[in-house]
């Protein structure tokens, strides 16, 4: 089997490669950057650009499937360009493999698109599944939806398509997870805002299984990538200080601090989704870390 990934060398990227080469999948995979193109038997390289609509097509040889996991990352200030950029990154890609592929010759039966669980409203008491149709009005709610809906135009050349909406997600190298433990582990760390915002987490080892999940067993659809237990902003804060053996002693930082802070970004901490992961469970994936305590203890 033969895959072709997009974001190959981000954080969920460089986990799926691992997972697939040591599973015997063959890797094609695309990036923007000439000097990161490798040339091994079971691990190819082929440069595009989506800004100037350059692709190198030989990068679809024998690909059964395509993962599609490119998108900057959120974690930068939010200008009104860079907004654009978040945006842009994740639709004009996948239009990018579309126009190229509608118009050649390929083996290319599937589709699996990344997306995130952002693009269901903010709510503290209200669990989330597959099946609910009201999409938050937030910036990421909207890049979601328009992310879906580029994956969905796939369908039009006769792939199954899937989409993997992702929760937070937790790894010992970098992410989320590090930026809320590095001011606990200083002593500085504090619950944000009422701290009963829900964080939906997942680790790095489970989002990367579930690719390799929904691309063995051929799945279609929209799949909740998130852990069996989502935690609170509050809960989550004072288990890692136990983890690490520190106190919180700071009152929770206001959202109006957050807000001056970080601005229209503040959202990435103050909405709350809590989200069932049900669906992708019934067709067999078994999660690694199921309880957050037990990944706490791992990436600490």
């Amino acid at each position: 089997m033969k895959i072709l990934i997009t974001g190959a060398t981000g954080l969920i990227g460089t986990q799926l490669t691992k997972y697939c080469l040591e599973g015997g999948i063959h890797v094609n995979y695309l990036t923007t950057s000439k000097n990161k193109i490798e040339d091994l038997p079971n691990y190819k390289g082929f440069y595009w650009n989506p800004e100037t609509g350059e692709i190198d097509v030989n990068a679809f040889t024998n690909v059964i499937a395509i993962v599609n996991l490119v998108g900057a990352t959120i974690s930068k200030k939010w200008t009104k360009n860079y907004k654009k950029t978040i945006l842009e990154s994740r639709t004009q890609t996948a239009n990018l493999l579309f126009n190229t592929l509608k118009d050649i010759d390929h083996t290319i039966l599937h589709f699996i698109s990344a997306s995130g669980v952002s693009i269901y409203p903010s709510d503290t008491s209200k669990l989330y599944t597959e099946e609910n149709t009201e999409v938050s009005r937030s910036f990421l709610g909207e890049v979601v939806l328009a992310w879906e809906a580029a994956a969905d135009q796939f369908e039009t050349l006769g792939m199954r398509v899937a989409k993997i909406r992702t929760g937070v997600v937790f790894a010992k190298e970098e992410g989320a997870f590090q930026k809320i433990k590095d001011p606990i582990e200083k002593g500085m760390g504090a619950p944000l805002a009422s701290g009963d915002q829900w964080i939906s987490w997942i680790h790095l080892q489970d989002i990367a299984g579930i690719y390799i999940h929904v691309l063995k067993n051929g799945l279609e659809g929209v799949y909740n990538a998130v852990a069996p237990n989502p935690v609170t902003n509050k809960n989550l804060t004072f288990k890692i200080a136990s983890a690490l053996g520190k106190n919180i002693w700071l009152p929770n930082v206001p959202a109006w601090v957050l807000k001056l802070v970080l601005g229209e970004r503040a959202s990435l901490v103050l909405e709350s989704q809590m989200v069932s992961c049900k669906k992708i469970e019934t067709t067999g994936y078994k999660f690694m870390f199921v309880n957050v305590n037990y990944a706490i203890k791992k990436l600490t």
